[in-house]
C-alpha cells in the first residue's frame, strides 16, 4: 500500500469513528475535526516521531491541538495510531473519561498541552521550541491552529518572537477553512473569511510560508518536508481545508460546527465515506 493510500485509509476511519462518537456522545464538534482529519492523519502516521507505546520520550516529537474543540478528531487519530483503544472513543464527554471535549495532558498520553482557550496553544509550541533550542534536543514542535482563533492578539505575540530565535523546528498549520461558528452581526447567511491578506502578515512577522490543499497529501507530505528543511525560521503551513469536509452534506456548512447528526444523518455520512473513501 502506497503511503497515500495508507494516510486515506486512516483519515477515513478517524472520519467514521468521530462520527460515530459524536452521534453517540450527543455533543460535540463536526465541522473542524473534519477539515483536520487529513493533516492530524499525516503527523502522525509519517511526519511525526512518536512511539504510542513510549509517549513520554524526551525525544518525540511534539504536536498541540490549539483550537481545542476539534479534540475528538484527535482522538480519533490517535485510537487509530494505537495511543488508546478505539472502543474507549465512545467514552468521549463522559464524567471521569479521559476524553474530555477538550484535551486534557494530565488524563491521556500523547497529548502535550491542555487546550480549548482559543489562542494560547501556539505560545505553549514557541515555549516548547525554544527549550528544545536551549537544551540542544532534536524534537520538533507542530501546533495546529484555527483561523477564526487568529483573530486573538496571543496568537500574533506568539508568531512575533518566535522568528527571534530561529525556531526552526517549530511548524505551525493553519487549519484555514475560513468558517466560524457565527458569522458577523448580520450575516445569517454570508458568513464573512476570518482573516484577510493571511499570508502577508505572517511573512511580514518573518515566518517561512506554504499554502497548500490541506486535503490533498500530496500537498502536506511536501509542505512538511520543506518545512524541514527550512533553516533558521519557523515554518507555517497555511492549509486551505473545507469544514466538514468529506460529507457533501456538512461541506462549507456553518451549522455543522458542533451540531450532532440524527440517526438518519449519521447513516448517510457514513455511506459516502464507505462509497468514497472519505474524499
Amino acid at each position: 500500500m502506497s503511503v497515500i493510500n495508507l494516510l486515506q485509509e486512516k483519515a477515513t476511519n478517524a472520519r467514521k469513528d468521530l462520527l460515530k462518537v459524536v452521534h453517540h456522545a450527543g455533543a460535540g464538534h463536526i465541522g473542524g475535526p473534519l477539515s483536520a482529519i487529513d493533516i492530524l492523519t499525516t503527523l502522525y502516521f509519517n511526519e511525526m516521531n512518536v512511539d504510542p507505546s513510549n509517549p513520554n520520550d524526551a525525544e518525540r516529537d511534539r504536536f498541540i491541538l490549539s483550537k481545542g474543540h476539534s479534540a475528538i478528531g484527535l482522538y480519533a487519530v490517535l485510537a487509530e495510531r494505537g495511543y488508546l483503544p478505539n472502543e474507549e472513543l465512545f467514552t468521549f464527554d463522559s464524567l471521569n473519561s479521559r476524553l474530555q471535549g477538550h484535551p486534557d495532558m494530565k488524563a491521556l498520553p500523547g497529548i502535550e498541552m491542555s487546550t480549548g482557550s482559543l489562542g494560547q496553544g501556539i505560545s505553549a509550541a514557541v515555549g516548547m521550541a525554544l527549550g528544545a533550542k536551549l537544551q540542544n534536543q532534536g524534537f520538533r514542535t507542530y501546533c495546529m491552529i484555527g483561523d477564526g482563533e487568529s483573530q486573538e492578539g496571543q496568537v500574533w505575540e506568539a508568531a512575533f518572537i518566535a522568528p527571534k530565535y530561529n525556531l526552526d523546528n517549530l511548524v505551525v498549520i493553519v487549519d484555514y477553512n475560513k468558517l466560524q461558528q457565527y458569522g458577523w452581526p448580520g450575516t445569517d447567511t454570508e458568513r464573512s473569511a476570518p482573516n484577510d491578506l493571511f499570508e502577508e502578515k505572517w511573512l511580514a512577522f518573518g515566518w517561512h510560508v506554504i499554502r497548500i490543499d490541506g486535503h490533498s497529501y500530496a500537498d502536506i507530505l511536501q509542505a512538511f518536508e520543506e518545512a524541514k528543511s527550512t533553516k533558521e525560521k519557523p515554518t507555517v503551513i497555511i492549509a486551505d481545508t473545507v469544514k466538514g469536509k468529506g460529507i457533501s452534506f456538512m461541506e462549507g456548512n456553518y451549522l455543522w460546527h458542533s451540531k450532532v447528526p440524527s440517526d438518519e444523518e449519521l447513516a448517510n455520512a457514513l455511506a459516502e465515506l464507505n462509497a468514497v473513501g472519505g474524499l
